[in-house]
């Protein structure tokens, strides 16, 4: 169950920040078009490459020595050390979101989602790369519940955020309530990082 917990947590974490894809979610929202379409497509796209990246961790680890280990795991510190830092620079101010009705058709809805979706490269970075290589040493069913668990944050955070943005908007060009939800993703992921050093140490020792 903790690893469940983790799991939701982490993906949470990685996925509370307005880019590009939640803007385009949140305008769907207050549109009031295809709403479901567009957070269920956003949601199972992120359940696939959570799982991918995690059960290609699984398959690569028997190719793993120590030191290739070691490496995966300076590259998981650095890619923690990135985040953080992001957070901390980052700047609402431009947050800008289209209020315009603009009807927009079911197939152009569909491929503007895939396009916010995978043509982002934080996206994989986020789930293959981070996810996958952070639950690396789990074992399989652990790594099962930190999959599922950080699914299950995706369909929460996009349904949510798709349904809700009507009554969220005036708080989502809120600059303090952004600064109050980047210092938890802050604080959570310098944890991850300290747990990540101490794995690193111990491999050098």
């Amino acid at each position: 169950m903790n690893f469940l917990i983790l799991g939701f947590l982490t993906g949470l974490s990685l996925i509370l920040a307005i880019g590009a894809q939640n803007i385009f979610v949140i305008e769907q929202g207050l549109k009031k078009q295809h709403i479901f379409l567009v957070c269920l497509i956003c949601s199972i796209s992120d359940l696939i490459l959570i799982f991918l990246g995690i059960f290609l961790f699984e398959y690569f680890k028997s190719f793993f020595s120590n030191f290739v280990e070691l490496i995966f795991n300076i590259l998981l510190l650095v890619f923690l050390v990135y985040f953080i830092i992001s957070k901390l620079r980052i700047n609402y101010s431009d947050l800008k979101i289209n209020f315009e009705n603009n009807k927009i058709s079911l197939n152009n809805i569909i491929i503007k989602t895939l396009g916010f979706t995978y043509f982002n490269p934080h996206v994989y970075s986020d789930t293959v790369f981070f996810l996958g290589n952070f639950s690396k040493n789990f074992l399989i069913n652990q790594k099962i519940y930190f999959g599922i668990g950080a699914s299950s944050s995706s369909f929460l955070f996009f349904f949510f955020l798709g349904y809700m943005s009507k009554y969220l908007s005036k708080y989502l060009l809120n600059q303090k309530a952004w600064k109050a939800i980047n210092l938890f993703i802050i604080l959570f992921m310098s944890s991850l990082a300290i747990y990540v050093l101490l794995e690193i140490i111990n491999k050098l020792d």
